[in-house]
């Protein structure tokens, strides 16, 4: 018997700047699960996300968290309920120190205790945050400014991690350290939504998939079987 989803997003549409962008997406992330969303460049990706943590406004659908409706709460809400996102872009900040980034992301905890031992950890995970802890954001190179922002994340307690193309403009080492981070957050139980450009690195950490063409699911299932599917090959996969 299956869970009642964590996340639930129902007939999700989106327009901004006179472009109709998410036309009617619906998908749902169970507790513990990692899933992804992955489609073309200008699919609708990133806008559902943004929708869903209330950065954009949305024309009509329902987004729900633990049975709760998201659609009137502000962004800083969303975090209080557990729904912290990584940003596409990493949106650190740059004038302060690496340590300084891991206590804003924990500024609505009150258990000083607790964010020390979590802040312990974020530099057991990201050996190199420790090493730089005392360095400005801004003169991190784009790996590690990406390990930040995903440490800054986890040090607000997330129910629900939402990481929006971790990958992007990192070296292939550090592509491999952040994909191999997200598989160990997975691994201890973390429920993940994912947005990727590197489909085939989604796939394989995923355990369900949505795949998102202008606005809409095209196709959804379990991310192994999606892996293998000749037209998701073809159209994403580069096979």
């Amino acid at each position: 018997m299956h869970k009642a989803p964590l996340l639930t997003v129902k007939d999700l549409c989106v327009s901004y700047a006179g472009i109709h962008a998410v036309k009617s997406i619906s998908f749902e992330v169970r507790e513990g699960e990692c899933v992804c969303l992955i489609g073309s460049n200008g699919a609708g990706k990133t806008t559902t996300l943004k929708a869903l943590t209330r950065l954009l406004s949305i024309e009509r659908g329902e987004m729900a968290f633990d049975g709760e409706s998201l659609v009137k709460l502000s962004p800083w809400q969303l975090v209080t309920k557990g729904v912290v996102m990584v940003p596409e872009g990493r949106g650190i900040f740059t004038r302060m120190s690496v340590q300084e980034n891991l206590k804003m992301g924990a500024y609505l905890r009150r258990n000083a205790e607790e964010v020390a031992k979590d802040e312990e950890r974020m530099f057991t995970i990201f050996p190199r945050l420790k090493e730089r802890r005392h360095h400005l954001g801004g003169h991190l190179s784009g790996g590690e400014q990406q390990m930040l922002a995903m440490a800054r994340a986890l040090m607000a307690a997330p129910r629900l991690l939402i990481l929006d193309e971790p990958s992007m403009g990192l070296s292939p080492i550090m592509v491999e350290k952040i994909f191999e981070v997200i598989r160990q957050l997975s691994q201890e139980g973390m429920t993940i939504l994912l947005v990727e450009q590197n489909a085939t690195q989604a796939l394989r950490l995923a355990k369900r998939a949505y795949v998102i063409e202008s606005g809409e699911v095209a196709l959804s299932g379990e991310a192994q079987a999606l892996l293998h599917d000749p037209m998701v090959r073809q159209a994403y996969l580069g096979a």
